[in-house]
């Protein structure tokens, strides 16, 4: 059995995606510490032909609370209006706007107030559409020893999950033993991206956008096929 273990990111580029689709269980940290300016509570979309961010506003907390003590801001029934608005006027031109704006649109409409909870819906949403098979698992419904670090904790989630191959995205190369996971009767592959680009309007092409920005210009089934346009190292 093949599994994957990620932190949650806010509408991730299409290479999550494929990792997602690459395996049999898909873990999902919830009990780690939020990062600030990663892309857990953020993401780039297209805006007039160059990048631009957008950002799930917080309530204002301690930096030190894990991504599932989170909470969304009291303003978010206010703000997602101006977020839902944004991301329409910028994409109301695209080849699959009809299609995929009331599902964007509903993501970001949820009564979801924890802010992994918001995340893990969202993917689960897109991954849905996306006719994608994988389970998800969350981190913390894990039995095993929450404080190991690292390469150790993998391996424990692995081995609780009885894994046979674990897959991590290619920039993890450094990270990660093929020795130590052989000795643990666990296969460590990497998961490299080929080269994908589709048309943006008449723009240059940006690469690694959001997910949003992938469905917005591409039919379902060619998102499928970006799925696995992929090497496993």
């Amino acid at each position: 059995m093949k599994i994957a273990i990620m932190q949650p990111y806010l509408f991730p580029y299409i290479g999550y995606f494929q990792l997602i689709n690459a395996v049999d269980e898909f873990v999902i940290y919830d009990n780690i510490e939020f990062t600030k300016k990663g892309w857990i509570n953020r993401n780039r979309i297209l805006m007039h032909g160059k990048d631009d961010y957008f950002t799930l506003p917080l309530k204002k907390d301690s930096d030190f609370l894990h991504v599932n003590q989170r909470k969304v801001a009291e303003s978010y029934s206010k703000d997602r209006a101006k977020i839902i608005g944004r991301i329409a006027e910028l994409y109301k031109k695209a080849p699959q706007y009809n299609e995929v704006f009331p599902l964007i649109e509903s993501i970001f409409n949820t009564n979801e107030e924890n802010l992994f909870d918001f995340i893990f819906h969202s993917l689960k949403k897109i991954s849905h559409y996306l006719e994608i098979k994988t389970e998800f698992i969350v981190s913390s419904s894990i039995a095993i020893n929450h404080s190991l670090k690292s390469q150790d904790k993998v391996i424990a989630i692995c081995k609780e999950l009885r894994a046979t191959s674990y897959i991590n995205p290619i920039g993890g190369t450094e990270l990660y033993s093929k020795d130590t996971f052989n000795k643990n009767d666990l296969q460590l592959n990497f998961i490299k991206s080929n080269t994908i680009e589709y048309q943006q309007f008449d723009n240059d092409f940006i690469p690694s956008l959001s997910i949003i920005d992938v469905l917005f210009f591409n039919s379902r089934g060619k998102i499928q096929e970006y799925l696995n346009q992929y090497t496993i190292l």
